[in-house]
C-alpha cells in the first residue's frame, strides 16, 4: 500500500521545541524522515545539505564564512560532515542571543551528538524521529488501512510505505547504505563482513537477553568489540535495549538487559522473512510481535517528546513481565505480551502477582495479544493489537 506524505506527530513539538531553544537537533534513523519533517515544519529556513559535495567543500574550507554569510534562520543536514561548523554555531548563536536559529539533523547520530556535547551544550533542544508508527500511518489512510500483522512485517521506513518498494529491495538496499556510509568509518575491511554477521545474530536474539559473549563467540570478534558494535547499533537506532526493572534488595533481579529493534521491519528482513504469510508461520512470530509492542510503545512516547521510562521484569526464579511503562510514574503500566489470537488466564497469573508487589492497579494491567477485540477480563485488560499501538 503507497500513501502520500505522511503528517508526523512530531512536527508541532519539533517547532515548539524552535521558540525555546537557540539550536535544535532532530536525530533518528537512516530514512525515518528527518529531512522531509525540518523541511516542512520550517519552510521559511534556508536548507543546505552537506551531503552535497560542493556544499560540503565549502563547510569544511571556510566554517566561518559558511555561517556569517547564511541566513539567520538554518537548516543543517548531515551536518556532522563538517565538525568545524559547530563551534562557529556557538559563536553566532550566542552573539543573537535568539531562539530558533539553526536546525540540525544527520544519518550518522554517533558524529553529530558528539559534536553537539563538545560544542553546543545547553544551547540545544534535542528531538527523535523514529520511523512511522500505526498510528500514523492509519491517520494519513482515508481508505485502505494497513493490518496490524501487515505493519509487523513491513516496519514504519517512510520511503517503503508511501512509494511501495518491495520489502526485500527496500531492506537490502538500506543495510547496504547503512553499513557502507554510517558504520564502515569505524571498522576495518576484513570487520564489514563481520559486522553483517553480527547484525543478523542481533535479529535471532530480539526479545532476549544481550549476551556479549554468545554474540562475540558466534560473531568470532572480543567482546570488546561486540560492546563496541553494539554502542553503534544503538547510537544509529538500529536497536534498542530494555533495562530490567529494580524493586528493592529482598530478591535478586536479572541486570542485563533485553535487545529490540527500533523496526520490525527490518528484523524481518535480517530473519530472511520475505512475506507476511512467511512471518505469520515461522518461529519468530513471537519474537517479532514482542519486538512490535515494546517498540512501538518506545516510539509513542518519543512522538510525545517524553523521555521513556520501560523495563521488562525478570526475578532469579524466572518470573517475567514483558513490559513496564513507568513514564507517568503516577499511572504505571504493566504488559504481557503474546503472540496468539486466542486468550488463556494463564496469561495473567504473573501480571497480578507481580502487579500487586509492585503497587500497580489492575486498571493498568494488560495481556497484549492478536485477539480479535479487547475487553475486560476479571482484574485484566485484554488488548488487541490495533487499540494498543492507537492508544
Amino acid at each position: 500500500m503507497a500513501l502520500p506524505i505522511i503528517p508526523r506527530i512530531l512536527l508541532s513539538r519539533l517547532q515548539q521545541t524552535a521558540t525555546w531553544f537557540p539550536i535544535v537537533s532532530l536525530t533518528g534513523p537512516r530514512q525515518s524522515g528527518k529531512s522531509t519533517l525540518v523541511r516542512e515544519a520550517f519552510p521559511d529556513y534556508r536548507y543546505v545539505n552537506l551531503e552535497d559535495r560542493q556544499t560540503r567543500t565549502e563547510a569544511l574550507e571556510d566554517p566561518v564564512g559558511f555561517i556569517r554569510n547564511k541566513p539567520n534562520h538554518l537548516i543543517i543536514d548531515e551536518a556532522q560532515y563538517a565538525p568545524d561548523l559547530f563551534s562557529m554555531i556557538q559563536v553566532v548563536s550566542d552573539e543573537r542571543n535568539e531562539p530558533g536559529q539553526y536546525i540540525l539533523s544527520g544519518s550518522q547520530n554517533f558524529l553529530l551528538l558528539k559534536q553537539i556535547r563538545q560544542s553546543l551544550a545547553g544551547r540545544v533542544g534535542l528531538l527523535k524521529l523514529l520511523p512511522l508508527s500505526y498510528r500514523e500511518i492509519t491517520e494519513a489512510s482515508e481508505s485502505e488501512q494497513l493490518s496490524t500483522d501487515e505493519f509487523m512485517f513491513s516496519g514504519g521506513f517512510p520511503r517503503m510505505i508511501t512509494s511501495g518498494i518491495p520489502h526485500d529491495i527496500f531492506f537490502r538496499s538500506y543495510i547496504d547504505t547503512y553499513v557502507e556510509r554510517d558504520v564502515a568509518g569505524y571498522l576495518d575491511v576484513r570487520n564489514t563482513s563481520a559486522f553483517r554477521t553480527f547484525l543478523e545474530l542481533c535479529a535471532l536474539n530480539a526479545g532476549n537477553l544481550a549476551n556479549y559473549t554468545n554474540l562475540a563467540n558466534d560473531t568470532g570478534v572480543s567482546v570488546p568489540t561486540v560492546r563496541s558494535w553494539m554502542s553503534i547499533l544503538e547510537s544509529s537506532y538500529v536497536i534498542f535495549t530494555l533495562n530490567p526493572y529494580y524493586t528493592n534488595a529482598r530478591k535478586r533481579l536479572t541486570k542485563t538487559p533485553k535487545l529490540y529493534f527500533h523496526d520490525t521491519g527490518l528484523l524481518c528482513h535480517l530473519l530472511g522473512l520475505t512475506s507476511l504469510n512467511d512471518l505469520l508461520e515461522s518461529e519468530y512470530l513471537g519474537m517479532v510481535f514482542e519486538n512490535l509492542i515494546v517498540a512501538e510503545t518506545l516510539k509513542s512516547q518519543y512522538n510525545a517528546d517524553r523521555e521513556p521510562r520501560l523495563y521488562f521484569y525478570r526475578d532469579d526464579s524466572k518470573i517475567e513481565v514483558d513490559l513496564l511503562d513507568f513514564t507517568d510514574r503516577h499511572s504505571p503500566i504493566m504488559a504481557e505480551i503474546k503472540s496468539g489470537q486466542t486468550y488463556h488466564d494463564r496469561y495473567a497469573k504473573q501480571l497480578l502477582s507481580i502487579g500487586q508487589q509492585l503497587g500497580i492497579s489492575t486498571e493498568h494491567l494488560y495481556v497484549v495479544s492478536r485477539v480479535a477485540n479487547s475487553y475486560r477480563h476479571g482484574n485484566v485488560n485484554v488488548s488487541n493489537t490495533n487499540n494498543w499501538l492507537l492508544r
